[in-house]
């Protein structure tokens, strides 16, 4: 999430009380790997950071960097050395020498890494349970910065889970207590800053929501800035009628102040003037942007249907063709591909079956499946443990073969492919799938999950492959992507939560 406007409020109010200590060569250096994108170098050098800050007692700049080194984990899916991380960073709170307030306020930021790890493994109630915490914690921290900080992450919490009414009375506390000081500018960038969030998680409510309400508050905010000119104005003409009261004895005086109190009110005039051409301005750019946002709407929907129903009307045609014919076969092939994406898109937000399967016999039955599609000379390994997990039988079927045998094809002679299953944690496991060889461009990692990326001819593959094992990964609760670190060839990860 974007919290820039929230940070810097924070940080001044700190500035308060404390000099601002400067940065160390070791935070330096994090920083410096994270902008050269070195994640790993960079989350190493952080928990230096966190271990030499905590050690000089400077606790704020410790725990910085401690949750900067947590979240470095989580975004590789390293769930368990997150966790842990976070755990050895509160013992040290726990040790230190600050004082209570101060320690809830660094508890505060453990908590909220926890929330930000929980909303991404799509754990709601777990999320919810720690943004109590974080409730708590700012409570007892006495510091209003981190409890803007609380009503900004309760606002995404709400509209995450799309409970649009407690998401808006939420974040209208907070724009109301910055706008009842008058700090427009401050709320302004947290209205973008919720916005930004919700384009970012592609949530199209929450973008129409947020904008919604921003535009609300932007028209009601020019109509007190307006306000305050015509007080201003008013309070002028008061004191030159009280001045007026004064020098009574003056004609000359009178007729000077009357000239200024004229023009006051043409003045005054004016600003009522421009004040309603700007309500007007605003509520009419207000009615275009809703109405863009449902026509945006309207238009993925509609193209979704459309080429889902292309598929479909193109099928019993497809069907009269010889397939022993490769363009005809290739052509049925991307045909049912663009249904599966079609239905997986679709059909996201439902739960899917899950089931009791014996991890070892099920890996070992995957492989067989592409001991022929195999060159002479690559050994086949399978390693996991006899144990049972819950999983989709069906999807995790489809994306082990299709993984596998995409790494059959490019292993060459005398390589190596693996299939290993993994315990992570007490609800999280993961698939492997890994071939010795040339590993993938890291350019091109993102890439092969998107479809419809480049046009490609039909024969050699339509490249949908991946986006449905992808989109199976998502509907399970889980995620499939290339691991960076693995430089021997290449690794699939597919990683799945039973709860």
């Amino acid at each position: 999430m974007n919290m820039r406007v929230l940070s810097i409020i924070f940080c001044a109010m700190l500035s308060l009380n404390t000099a601002v200590a400067q940065k160390s060569s070791l935070q330096e250096h994090a920083e410096q790997a994270l902008n050269n994108s070195k994640p790993i170098e960079a989350r190493y050098t952080y928990i230096r950071a966190f271990e030499d800050y905590a050690g000089k007692g400077q606790m704020k700049q410790a725990v910085e960097c401690g949750t900067k080194a947590t979240t470095l984990y989580y975004k590789e899916n390293l769930y368990k050395e997150a966790f842990e991380l976070l755990r050895r960073i509160e013992q040290t709170i726990i040790a230190s020498q600050v004082d209570a307030a101060k320690k809830s306020a660094l508890f505060y930021q453990t908590a909220k890494e926890r929330y930000n790890m929980y909303t991404k493994l799509h754990k709601g109630a777990s999320a919810k349970e720690q943004l109590n915490i974080m409730e708590a914690h700012a409570q007892k921290s006495n510091d209003d910065e981190v409890k803007n900080d609380l009503l900004y992450n309760q606002a995404i919490y709400y509209y995450t889970m799309g409970q649009t009414q407690q998401g808006n009375a939420v974040f209208k506390v907070m724009a109301d207590k910055l706008t009842a000081s008058k700090e427009y500018d401050k709320v302004d960038d947290v209205y973008k800053s919720l916005i930004a969030s919700g384009r970012r998680s592609g949530s199209a409510n929450m973008v129409a929501q947020s904008y919604s309400s921003y535009m609300a508050w932007k028209d009601s905010t020019n109509a007190i800035k307006v306000a305050d000119q015509i007080n201003a104005l008013k309070q002028q003409i008061a004191d030159n009628e009280a001045s007026i009261a004064e020098k009574d004895s003056s004609l000359t005086t009178r007729q000077v102040i009357i000239i200024g109190l004229g023009i006051l009110a043409a003045a005054l005039a004016a600003a009522l003037a421009i004040g309603a051409i700007i309500l007007l301005r605003f509520i009419m750019q207000t009615r275009r942007q809703k109405k863009t946002i449902n026509m945006l709407n309207e238009n993925n929907a509609l193209k979704a249907k459309f080429i889902s129903n292309i598929s479909a009307q193109l099928e019993p045609t497809l069907q009269k063709l010889d397939s022993r014919q490769p363009e005809v076969k290739a052509l049925k092939d991307f045909s049912e591909h663009i249904q599966t994406l079609s239905e997986l898109e679709n059909t996201m937000g439902e739960a899917v079956e899950m089931e009791d399967i014996q991890m070892q016999s099920f890996c070992e039955g995957i492989m067989d499946q592409i001991k022929s599609k195999v060159k002479t000379g690559v050994t086949l390994h399978v390693e996991a443990p006899k144990m049972s997990a819950k999983i989709n039988k069906d999807y995790v079927s489809h994306i082990l073969q299709h993984l596998l045998e995409n790494a059959a094809e490019y292993v060459a002679t005398g390589g190596k492919v693996t299939l290993e299953f993994k315990k992570r944690s007490a609800h999280t496991y993961q698939f492997l799938v890994t071939n010795t060889g040339e590993a993938i461009a890291e350019e091109k990692r993102e890439d092969i999950f998107k479809p419809f990326l480049e046009i490609k001819d039909l024969t050699t593959g339509d490249g949908l492959g991946l986006p449905i094992c992808k989109q199976m990964a998502v509907k399970m609760n889980g995620d499939l992507e290339v691991d960076p670190e693995f430089t021997k060839g290449t690794r699939f990860v597919l990683t799945l939560h039973d709860a």
